[in-house]
Parts: C-alpha cells; sequence; structure tokens
C-alpha cells in the first residue's frame, strides 16, 4: 500500500453523507465558543489537516472555500475531533480577526430564542460591506 493511502485511512472511519459530505462545527480554541458550522468533503479535510487553517466545501458555490479567502477572517486549525457517531468533526480554530460570521460578527449563532421569536443578541462587529468591499 502507498504511503499516501496509508496516510489517509483515517478518512474511512468518518461517516460520510450520501453527498460525500460531514458537518464540521468551528469552535474557539481557547473559549469553547462555538463559531460556525459548514461542510466538508474529503478534499477539504485533507487540506484543513495539510494546511492546517479551515478549508470547508460550499454547497451553493459546488466549490472548496478557504474561510477568509474574501473577508481575511482565516481559521488557523489548533486541533481537530470526530465525534462518538464518526459523524461530525470539530474543528478547534483561532479565529484571526475576531470575526468568523459573513453578517460581520463573531459567531454565526447570534440570534436567540426569546418569547418565540429570534432576536439578534450579538452585535455586528464590521459591517459585511466593508469586508467583502460590496
Amino acid at each position: 500500500m502507498s504511503q499516501e493511502k496509508l496516510d489517509q485511512t483515517w478518512l474511512e472511519k468518518i461517516k460520510w453523507t450520501d453527498d460525500g459530505l460531514v458537518p464540521a462545527i468551528a469552535q474557539d480554541h481557547q473559549t469553547g465558543e462555538i463559531l460556525m458550522m459548514a461542510w466538508m468533503n474529503r478534499e477539504s479535510l485533507v487540506l484543513t489537516v495539510k494546511e492546517q487553517r479551515a478549508i470547508y466545501w460550499s454547497r451553493s458555490r459546488q466549490r472548496l472555500w478557504r474561510k477568509g479567502e474574501s473577508s481575511g477572517h482565516v481559521q488557523q486549525l489548533h486541533d481537530i475531533r470526530l465525534d462518538c457517531d464518526a459523524d461530525v468533526i470539530l474543528l478547534k480554530v483561532e479565529q484571526l480577526g475576531d470575526i468568523a460570521c459573513h453578517t460581520g460578527r463573531r459567531s454565526c449563532f447570534y440570534q436567540q430564542l426569546n418569547d418565540g421569536e429570534w432576536q439578534a443578541v450579538e452585535p455586528v462587529l464590521k459591517n459585511p460591506d466593508e469586508i467583502y468591499n460590496n
């Protein structure tokens, strides 16, 4: 068996969806705060490990998405875990620029259910138009 094939046997432990994807949760490696959830395919997961930065699969664009490629808000990998059912990846990251969400907030989980309504409870740190030069 080739060394490259041997090195990627860890991928076979993952329970991929029928579309060849696995959900990935990005968590701040120091505080434990959940920053975002995105999808990964085999290629994005291998590249994440190789480059030590979060690389996801964009379902809407049908291509690899290097977190921070347009915003500059890169996620540097510190640790990677697989859950007990082998169907969710946890990336413990350092969020450069302190913004993970495309809305300009630290976390994508900024809406809280209050009295039957979702309310934004986390501030916008930077206007998305400024981030993405729209």
